[in-house]
């Protein structure tokens, strides 16, 4: 730990505080405001699909201005999205919160490669650890996002406008933050070598596995956890309870941080993303067995600690797939095919959940977990097979 991963750290957690209140609030806003039920998580797919548009853009503006000035851009247009969520939510324009979350997309691509630039402010042998601690931070949204949602909903006339007017707030304290970290300066490209191309990157099966496990793992995580508010209430339970939900859902994503980066060390990255893939069933076996508060709670914390054991083992294996001339560009690959797959997961969530209800969407689940146990089998059986 020294003072710049400290300061990235805390900004990680006023991001996650944002990205959280974000979840727990738009599917009810979208519920809200949407002509049709269906619709209801669109403001939420907009969110992630921003981010699938826009993260091969974020690679690079940061690779032209830089990781300091490229994270206050991202924050700044964090700044104006939650300004127009909250004039769209005051006047009542659905298509106006959704079009604020898309350009909010940019906001939380921008911010996802807070994990990438912790390897950078750390010694070589540190990154598994630097990313585990910028991940942690997630533990102050845990507490500060769910209770944001909560305590504003009727802050404003209009319920939940509030909520958009404190994550202003938010977004201008990480802006300070990360105003005070120095960055390195990253690796340019000379003219003419700027690395491999895409093609040979996402050939490689070490890329494909860890572009796999981050982006099903993530999905996953969209699909259940959007729907969650929605979902508790169709059970007849209470706005206090979903939030309360959702507080023990990030704090399995984030809390297990702290120790993911040295269990990867002495297991091996391969073993700890197995276990995310078990956990991840854990949490469909656990969701389908029951509907009441302890389910929803079991099922989420399970789904919170498999995300963690795949999206952190996801990154550190990823950092094996490319050149420092080609990081910001491999790192703009990634985050896409993440957040489309997220785009994907979270459309999908506000259909089944209205529809099917909860039970069809967990059983729907089991499609990306399987398919991301086996991505995993065939990069161990191809490792042991060239050793």
């Amino acid at each position: 730990m020294n003072r710049k991963l400290a300061l990235l750290v805390l900004a990680q957690g006023l991001f996650l505080t944002n990205n959280i209140c974000l979840v727990a609030i738009n599917g009810l806003v979208g519920l809200a405001l949407a002509p049709v039920p269906w619709m209801a998580t669109l403001p939420i797919c907009a969110y992630v699909g921003g981010g699938a548009l826009m993260a091969r853009l974020v690679g690079r503006h940061q690779l032209r201005f830089g990781r300091r000035r490229g994270f206050q851009i991202g924050l700044l247009v964090g700044i104006a999205s939650s300004s127009l969520a909250l004039w769209s939510v005051t006047h009542q324009q659905f298509w106006g919160v959704v079009t604020a979350t898309l350009v909010g997309g940019y906001y939380s691509a921008n911010a996802a490669l807070y994990r990438f630039a912790a390897t950078e402010i750390v010694a070589p042998g540190k990154r598994e650890a630097a990313i585990s601690w910028v991940l942690g931070g997630g533990c102050l949204g845990a507490f500060i996002g769910p209770t944001l949602a909560r305590e504003s909903r009727d802050l404003l006339v209009a319920p939940f406008a509030g909520a958009y007017l404190l994550l202003i707030g938010v977004a201008l304290m990480g802006l300070v933050l990360i105003s005070l970290i120095d960055f390195p300066p990253l690796t340019r490209p000379a003219p003419g070598a700027g690395g491999r191309s895409t093609r040979e990157l996402v050939r490689q099966p070490v890329f494909l596995v860890a572009l796999a496990a981050s982006a099903l793992g993530y999905g996953v995580m969209s699909l259940l956890m959007s729907a969650t508010p929605i979902a508790m209430g169709q059970c007849g339970l209470p706005f206090g309870d979903a939030g309360l939900v959702l507080q023990w859902h990030v704090l399995g994503m984030f809390v297990p941080s702290f120790f993911t980066g040295p269990l990867i060390r002495r297991v091996g990255v391969l073993p700890v993303m197995a276990t995310g893939v078990l956990l991840n069933l854990g949490c469909v076996m656990f969701a389908l067995s029951g509907q009441d508060l302890d389910h929803f709670l079991g099922a989420l914390f399970l789904l919170g600690v498999g995300w963690n054991f795949l999206y952190i083992g996801g990154t550190t294996l990823f950092t094996q797939a490319y050149r420092p001339e080609e990081k910001t560009r491999a790192q703009g690959l990634m985050d896409t095919g993440v957040y489309a797959t997220m785009t994907l997961t979270s459309f999908s969530s506000g259909a089944l959940v209205t529809t099917g209800g909860w039970r069809w969407m967990n059983w729907a689940s089991l499609v990306p977990i399987a398919l991301c146990a086996a991505a995993l089998a065939w990069l161990a059986i191809g490792q042991r097979a060239s050793r």
